[in-house]
């Protein structure tokens, strides 16, 4: 009995727990499924490994097979070598092993660790005479086997012959004496051609083969994988007589958790439906009870619900006897409405409250209600409150019996609806005074309706895209363009659109409205439908239509939407306004505007207008085009263009005088010069004037002439003016050296003469006409300088040309060679081989022979001469600089005349003082300068700036 009653007190701890039972069960479950899953799993990897550990055993033995038949063959190569070394009958033994083994592509003898003797030989030549003992590849292993004293198998390396092998080598010892080695060479790939390898399950397990290297140290693999070794699972075996490693890698590791994770899964899954269902079945009975009390608490809400609902709700409710009309009850809500309390309300009959007009319909719809014609109606109707004052109200009346019982009781829902009656006739009173609007509106005004064609916009995917879309699907679908318009509807129209289009009536306008509006201008019917395809909601653009009579005018057409129609653009008001006449007008404007414009556009100057208000320019002539090059639109669209275009030089001058001119006010005119748009300089006289309104500028206008070839003119003049006062000073000076010069040459010769006229001998005559001869070739010489000075002064038109700078220096130089030779002269070129300048070929030539030859002539007699030649830029002027070691110039007493003619500043019996005045006056015909810088004993340099 004890025992029944603990199975019963078990058994029902477990129905009265129905998911704690369901879970214990669920933990039973999952802990049997796990433990079979891990039987499984040791189960499937014992076999996976007893099958891998089976199929490298195979292998191994299958190469070790192979390699004692190679053992085989090195001792009888061994056993043909005789006592005294020498193998005997090898080509005959090696071709009868060579045959006998079909693994081996190679064997040989190799006395003293060098390959002497070899079967075949053809093909492995290469392999001929290759020491064993010094091979990087072997010597290592070549070592071990003569230190083990047994068979060694070393590799794999690269042959060579060519290819990858195994090289057996059998150490020979003579008398106790190493002697060398018999050996054999086996591919890799023939050593690895076993059916063992090569019938293996490749979908499974890959073998591979390694070995670590004697040099490196690392191991080494010679089967081509994809598999890394580090992550893979596999079975490994170390072969003895090398250092080979065999490998066979499962390629499938995990699939033997595939199954087990399969049966795992579906065992859980198994466990959780077994432990839903076995909760579910356990919860039957207690839900059952549970259902019932929820039932009960359901019925007690509602009841609550409805009586809240009844009392509470911002509606009126009101129950009605079916039979007498009379009210059984009412909420506060409906006694509130007609300012009655809940029990004055009370037994009283509903038409009591109704409206004298709407009783009738109600009796009839009370009595349909009753005889079961229908189950419920609504309709809107007024009721009298207690004051006396009219309401309405949206009366809903259903049933609350079925069709088959006694009529019993009505429920009736009662909605205020006064507000939004008053507003539907608020509505109506707006309608109203809209149509007297619209009729009475001095505007022609139109009612359309485009609710048609913003949904055929929705169907071509074109609204709320891109305006430029849009443009581009009418431009090139024009059919739909007329579909547009065809579908727009028009609602109404007014007495001024009749007017407009000279019609009688709505009628005829309406039915002849394709024909008098003109959609010709396919753009203007584009923007309109752009627009709405952007959901703008107002919209104007000047277009055209045409009147009954055909005649063409110009309206103003805008249209905007009324609102709470912004979604559907249902209604539309449109206004075509008539601009024919302001049109007119405006052109009138315009043709005088542009005869004005063209009139001031023949001025020879850029008229302008500047605005004081706004700081900008109002008005520029297009003369900015042809005098600057810039357009109108950048001369006034761009901030600050004038001064930014001001030429840089002139900008601080022209910007202080506009500045002091618009302060005082007074007309003024400067000059300054403008930068062109093709970078040319243009001079500008620019004469301002001033509008003056209460003692205020509001304007300034004014003229800017383009005097650049005034200018010109005038700088041209002013060189003239220079040129002939240097020419003149040139010629005083001049005068004074013929003067001086030649009467010096002159006096000696008449002295000379007399001489001759007074010699009494032969001899004395002679030695007069030597000296009139030197006289003489002295005045030829000076004849000779004053040539070349008057030939410099006289050139005005000399030939420029773009001149290499190296190619005349290099010139220079070939003419005084001699002097550089004899002198052991130097140079030092700062010259680029490309430096280019613009000057007369004869100038440049002798000017460079000048300078070189004066710092030759006053070298320096206790160094060797060095020239330096220099060519760089200076504040935008190339200068060439010419600069020597030697002695010098004492400028502080000859820098007056170091340029003048017959001007000597050194005791060197070479000096004529001619070879720098020529060379100043060629740098002045070329409008350059020449300056010297010098210090005694220590050099001079010369600069020439070239224009």
């Amino acid at each position: 009995m004890n025992t029944e009653k603990l199975w019963y007190n078990i058994a029902n701890w477990f129905m009265i727990r129905p998911r704690t039972s369901g879970f214990l069960l669920f933990l039973f479950l999952v802990f049997t499924v796990i433990i079979i899953s891990a039987q499984r799993v040791y189960t499937i990897s014992e076999n996976q490994d007893n099958e891998m550990n089976v199929i490298l055993n195979d292998i191994n033995q299958s190469i070790e097979h192979s390699l004692i038949i190679c053992y085989t063959t090195t001792v009888a190569l061994e056993l043909s070598i005789d006592d005294a070394g020498i193998p005997q009958n090898f080509d005959l033994i090696g071709k009868e092993l060579f045959e006998s083994n079909p693994i081996v592509s190679n064997v040989q003898i190799v006395p003293n660790g060098v390959i002497k003797y070899m079967y075949p030989l053809k093909g492995n030549e290469a392999a001929m005479n290759l020491n064993v003992l010094t091979s990087n590849s072997l010597q290592k292993e070549s070592n071990k086997c003569i230190k083990a004293k047994k068979i060694f198998f070393a590799g794999p390396f690269k042959l060579a012959q060519g290819g990858i092998g195994i090289m057996g080598i059998l150490p020979v010892h003579k008398e106790n004496k190493f002697w060398g080695f018999t050996a054999v060479v086996i591919k890799l790939e023939t050593l690895l051609d076993i059916p063992r390898i090569k019938f293996l399950d490749k979908s499974k397990y890959e073998f591979q083969f390694s070995k670590k290297n004697p040099i490196t140290n690392k191991e080494e693999f010679f089967i081509p994988s994809k598999l890394d070794l580090s992550k893979s699972y596999y079975k490994n075996y170390a072969m003895p007589d090398s250092d080979w490693n065999l490998y066979l890698i499962a390629k499938k590791p995990y699939s033997i958790y595939a199954e087990v994770i399969i049966r795992l899964f579906l065992g859980l899954i198994i466990a959780i439906a077994l432990s839903i269902l076995t909760s579910r079945f356990l919860k039957k009975p207690i839900e059952l009870k549970l259902l019932l009390k929820e039932q009960e608490e359901k019925l007690l809400k509602n009841e609550m619900k409805f009586k809240s609902m009844f009392e509470q709700t911002a509606v009126g409710f009101a129950l009605v006897d079916a039979s007498s009309g009379c009210l059984i009850e009412a909420n506060d809500k409906f006694c509130d409405m007609l300012g009655y309390t809940s029990d004055e309300i009370k037994d009283k009959h509903f038409t009591n409250f109704t409206h004298h007009e709407d009783v009738e319909k109600s009796i009839q719809n009370f009595k349909s209600l009753g005889e079961g014609k229908i189950k419920e109606y609504s309709v809107e109707k007024r009721y009298i409150t207690k004051s006396g004052n009219p309401i309405w109200v949206q009366l809903t009346v259903s049933r609350l019996w079925e069709s088959n019982q006694k009529p019993s009781t009505n429920i009736t829902v009662i909605k205020d609806i006064t507000s939004k009656k008053e507003a539907q006739a608020q509505l109506e009173k707006s309608e109203t005074r809209f149509k007297s609007i619209f009729e009475n509106s001095p505007l022609p005004l139109w009612e359309k309706d485009f609710s048609a064609v913003k949904n055929h916009l929705v169907e071509l995917d074109l609204m709320n895209k891109k305006p430029e879309t849009v443009y581009s699907f009418f431009d090139e679908h024009p059919d739909e363009l007329y579909k547009c318009v065809s579908l727009v509807k028009i609602i109404d129209v007014n007495h001024e659109c009749l007017k407009l289009h000279k019609v009688k009536d709505k009628a005829l306008l309406l039915e002849n409205v394709i024909d008098l509006i003109d959609i010709e201008p396919f753009d203007e019917v584009k923007q309109q439908l752009v627009a709405i395809s952007q959901n703008v909601k107002q919209f104007s653009i000047d277009s055209q239509i045409k009147i009954s009579n055909g005649q063409i005018r110009d309206i103003n057409l805008r249209w905007n939407i009324i609102e709470g129609y912004e979604d559907s653009l249902e209604r539309v008001i449109l206004s075509t306004q008539d601009i024919t006449d302001s049109k007119i007008a405006e052109a009138d404007i315009l043709n005088s505007h542009q005869r004005t414009e063209s009139l001031i556009n023949t001025i020879d100057g850029i008229v302008w207008e500047f605005d004081f208000e706004t700081m900008t320019f109002t008005f520029v002539s297009k003369k900015v085009e042809t005098i600057l090059g810039y357009t109108v639109a950048a001369y006034m669209g761009i901030p600050n263009f004038w001064e930014d275009h001001i030429y840089p030089e002139d900008r601080e001058y022209a910007l202080r005088t506009s500045k002091l001119v618009n302060k005082t006010h007074k007309n003024h005119d400067y000059e300054y010069r403008m930068i062109a748009k093709d970078g040319k300089i243009i001079w500008i006289r620019d004469i301002v004037n001033f509008v003056i309104e209460i003692d205020k500028p509001v304007i300034s206008r004014g003229i800017m002439i383009d005097i650049t070839i005034m200018k010109e003119a005038e700088k041209t003049l002013n060189n003239s003016l220079y040129l002939v006062s240097e020419q003149n000073k040139r010629l005083l000076n001049f005068s004074y050296i013929v003067s001086h010069n030649l009467r010096s040459h002159t006096s000696n010769i008449e002295s000379i003469i007399s001489l001759i006229e007074s010699a009494d001998t032969e001899e004395e005559r002679n030695e007069m006409m030597h000296l009139l001869k030197s006289v003489s070739l002295s005045l030829d010489e000076t004849m000779s300088h004053l040539n070349e000075v008057v030939n410099i002064n006289t050139n005005i038109g000399l030939m420029i040309s773009p001149l290499n700078l190296n190619i005349y220096f290099t010139k220079a130089k070939d003419i005084l060679c001699e002097q550089i030779q004899l002198n052991e002269v130097s140079f030092v070129t700062n010259v680029t081989d490309d430096a280019v300048i613009n000057y007369n070929p004869a100038y440049l030539e002798s000017i460079l022979y000048n300078l070189i030859s004066n710092a030759i002539r006053y070298r320096h007699p206790q160094r060797k001469p060095i020239i330096t030649i220099k060519l760089y830029n200076e504040k935008g002027e190339n200068v060439i600089e010419v600069s020597d070691n030697g002695i010098g110039i004492d400028l502080a007493r000859n820098g007056d005349k170091i340029f003048g003619m017959y001007k000597t500043f050194s005791n060197n019996p070479e000096s004529r003082g001619i070879g720098l005045f020529i060379t100043k006056n060629q740098v002045d015909a070329m409008g350059g300068t020449i300056t010297v810088a010098s210090d005694l004993n220590i050099g001079t340099t010369f600069k020439i700036y070239i224009k």
